[in-house]
């Protein structure tokens, strides 16, 4: 079995501040090629938010490869990764047979186990996706055909009065209940991911 060099991948922010400002010249490349220190490396992930970070962790520790992550954010999962609204989905809106679709499934199964093998805080709520009038339940109807195909198996239609007993305040005529649905804290994630004490050589305050 392989040991892995690193506890995680080395994580080197590079911000050029100057870049986007019109009333001061931009760097050329030649200045912005000095100011970066020079790495040798097996892999360079462009990104510090969840996906990059995470395909960080995977080379490195897994796979025993010397990875560098760069962003232009000071610090990691600044952007989209912050400001999600940190939903575990089960797969049932993606295109049958698309990467997503197959992606999502079975990285729902991965992030439940790794949560709940890193005491990351989050939970298998489930969810209620409505239909308030018989217009819609064309669309909800196909929703669940669609997520059968994707592998959610666990999906159930109920009729609205079902609903109401999970969700007392709903006015509906038809729900599609998710159960494998979630939530989870997307930034303990992340700093689960970076090992943010060790690597990044800080204390929490």
């Amino acid at each position: 079995m392989m040991k892995p060099r690193n506890s995680i991948a080395k994580t080197i922010f590079q911000i050029f501040k100057n870049v986007s400002n019109p009333r001061k010249p931009p760097f050329s490349s030649s200045s912005i090629l000095e100011s970066v220190p020079r790495e040798k490396v097996d892999y360079l992930v462009i990104g510090a938010g969840i996906v990059g970070i995470a395909v960080a962790k995977e080379l490195s520790v897994n796979h025993d490869r010397q990875v560098l992550v760069v962003d232009s954010a000071p610090i990691f999962g600044t952007g989209t990764s912050s400001r999600n609204s940190e939903v575990i989905h089960a797969g049932i809106y993606y295109p049958t047979n698309s990467l997503k679709a197959s992606f999502c499934v079975r990285g729902k199964e991965l992030l439940y186990k790794y949560c709940k093998d890193h005491e990351i805080p989050h939970k298998q709520i489930g969810k209620l996706i409505v239909a308030t009038g018989l217009s819609e339940v064309p669309r909800l109807s196909a929703l669940m055909t669609r997520g059968i195909q994707n592998g959610v198996e666990d999906l159930r239609m109920m009729e609205g009065y079902e609903a109401t007993t999970l969700e007392p305040e709903l006015q509906c005529v038809k729900a599609l209940w998710s159960p494998s649905s979630g939530i989870v804290d997307s930034h303990s994630l992340m700093l689960s991911l970076v090992d943010y004490d060790h690597t990044m050589g800080l204390g929490r305050s």
